[in-house]
């Protein structure tokens, strides 16, 4: 049972990596990561399991409750009934928004307690994040008795949508409702609900005789925006770092084989290029055949490549663990593209249907992916495929615990989680392994970058916003004193984290988002916690737009933003994912 319960550990002296400079333990842990991934303890991946197994057990049993479908027996004849589906959706935005899908568990940073969203959107008090400044009735970033009666009506209005006869519009319209107004309260209630995915194909019900068709139409705009999110620079390292972490991955040849020279070019190989590009072409192709044809051995083909695609990703355990979101395209492909070939996704007959979906599907994705600024990577549909906005904080000694102390929050700190779940003697390792994962994707190299220049005002310069502004993109911040004679973050015990786990203990949920752990956020601990300039500095980043470079900002909690530029994709790709020195062009 010990190795069963235990960590991985990295093949290299523990003590001796620990009294390295910050971007050589970095350089190890990535090499590492490359051949035992986050090195979590086996017993972590049963938990998902059986968490899978109550998802769809959970599911079948309730469904069976429907008046007059059959009972769980049964399963065989009424699994492809409309009903079915419908609930199958709400069932699944319910498990979502109550945190027990994505972003749940030790894959997470959760390891105690695995699921926190339901705590914090129950709770006064908590932080949450509009997302219009403009909309009236959403001012101030706490979660009031107004956010928790909406959260737990929406919860009430799914549960019952669940056990009734027929899921019409009096069902329907409360529901979708107070989704919305708990959305325009707090967007870490609206993405935690999948709401772009879950509560839009709830909708389009609204209109019974167009909703196989309106369901159909958001599948397929899922697969499409999925995979043209992949058409860019960024996916062949998700590929080279998912599979390096794949749980059953036991070949070393090859996971060697994704890098180009391993372990000296830890650069993405034609392998994986050719690997991501294959997966993107599927994406395509074969949703494409499921949209026009109506049953018959091409369906049938296209079911089983479809099918196959997100099993794979689904036995890869990606860190973000959308392990249910992947179930339930399966399933909607069996239904709806299966059983419901005949149906095709454009006869729909309502004009107000036909503009919501070409506002939600086509013109929120179009606009979202050329301003990723504005609008979240998921009702942009841009989903697993690297280009996403990201953040690290860099907190003095003590201020991380400070920080979380002055927040109210129902769970430990994430520094405090992990002591307990692999002892404080390994928990620089865990810690040093998500640092590596991001850094094996092409935006943890842009943030690498700026770590390596926001320690100097941090460690050194301290409290001079003059030298703070002489920041060159090729060059140092300020006078360049303190790097080569000491390491901030050895010496100095600063707290590097990335931003995902600031929110999963500050808002309760994350998902890869970073729009939650950027300047809103930052904002909101400040109002929070008094801090002094250099306590608590962040590197963010945006996601790459279609046309246009990454755009990152240095911001410090007491002073606001310090510098901001961009990066180029195509330099990224040319850096090792330890690498400082890729170019970062300042805006004047």
């Amino acid at each position: 049972m010990g190795k069963f319960t235990e960590p991985v550990l990295p093949d290299f002296d523990l003590d001796e990596w620990a009294r390295r400079p910050y971007f050589e333990r970095l350089q190890a842990m990535c090499v590492d990561w490359s051949l035992r991934g986050f090195g979590i303890p086996p017993v972590a991946y049963l938990f998902y399991v059986v968490k899978l197994i109550f998802y769809v057990g959970g599911f079948i049993v309730v469904a069976s409750f429907t008046p007059g479908i059959g009972g769980v027996t049964d399963f065989g004849d009424w699994w492809f009934e409309p009903i079915v589906f419908q609930k199958a959706v709400i069932w699944t935005l319910l498990w979502e928004v109550l945190g027990l899908g994505c972003g749940s568990g030790p894959l997470t940073g959760r390891m105690n307690p695995p699921f926190t969203a339901v705590a914090f959107f129950l709770k006064r008090g908590t932080v949450r994040l509009r997302p219009f400044s403009w909309v009236p009735g959403t001012a101030g970033d706490s979660r009031t008795v107004v956010d928790v009666v909406l959260y737990a009506a929406l919860l009430a209005l799914g549960v019952r949508a669940l056990f009734v006869g027929e899921i019409d519009g009096d069902v329907i319209l409360p529901f979708v409702i107070v989704g919305l107004l708990a959305g325009l309260r707090d967007k870490t209630v609206f993405l935690a609900a999948r709401a772009e995915h879950y509560l839009l194909t709830t909708a389009v019900f609204l209109w019974p005789a167009d909703g196989l068709a309106g369901a159909k139409a958001v599948q397929l705009a899922l697969w499409m925006g999925a995979a043209t999110s992949k058409l860019n620079h960024h996916f062949p390292s998700v590929i080279t770092a998912m599979l390096s972490n794949h749980p059953l991955n036991f070949s070393d040849r090859f996971r060697r084989a994704l890098y180009r020279d391993h372990p000296r070019d830890m650069r993405s190989s034609k392998l994986a290029a050719v690997i991501a590009h294959g997966a993107t072409v599927v994406e395509y192709t074969a949703p494409l055949v499921l949209a026009f044809s109506v049953g018959g051995w091409p369906t049938t083909i296209a079911l089983v490549v479809m099918v196959s695609f997100h099993l794979t990703i689904l036995s890869s355990f990606p860190l973000g663990v959308p392990l249910e979101w992947n179930i339930f395209f399966v399933f909607s492909a069996l239904s709806l593209f299966g059983h419901h070939s005949e149906v095709r996704f454009w006869e729909i007959d309502s004009p107000l249907l036909i503009a919501v979906l070409v506002v939600c599907c086509l013109v929120v994705p179009v606009l979202g992916n050329q301003w990723p600024a504005k609008a979240s990577f998921l009702p942009s549909m841009r989903y697993y495929a690297g280009n996403w906005a990201a953040s690290v904080w860099i907190f003095k000694p003590g201020v991380y615990q400070r920080v979380h102390g002055s927040l109210v929050t129902p769970i430990p700190s994430y520094l405090d989680q992990v002591d307990t779940f692999v002892g404080a003697e390994l928990a620089p390792v865990t810690m040093a392994r998500g640092q590596a994962f991001r850094s094996m994707h092409l935006q943890g190299r842009a943030l690498n970058a700026l770590i390596a220049r926001l320690l100097e005002p941090v460690a050194v310069i301290g409290n001079d916003p003059d030298n703070c502004d002489r920041f060159d993109g090729g060059g140092r911040v300020g006078d360049g004193r303190g790097v080569a004679e000491l390491d901030p973050i050895g010496d100095e015990g600063l707290t590097v984290l990335d931003g995902e786990l600031v929110a999963a203990t500050a808002l309760g949920w994350n998902f890869g988002e970073g729009h939650l752990h950027h300047e809103q956020l930052l904002a909101a601990i400040a109002a929070r916690c008094e801090l002094a300039e250099g306590d608590l500095r962040c590197a963010f980043l945006e996601s790459e737009p279609m046309f246009g470079p990454l755009h990152w900002r240095i911001a410090d909690a007491a002073t606001g933003r310090i510098a901001e530029g961009h990066v180029e994709a195509a330099d990224l790709v040319e850096q090792q994912p330890w690498s400082t020195s890729t170019p970062l062009a300042t805006s004047s």
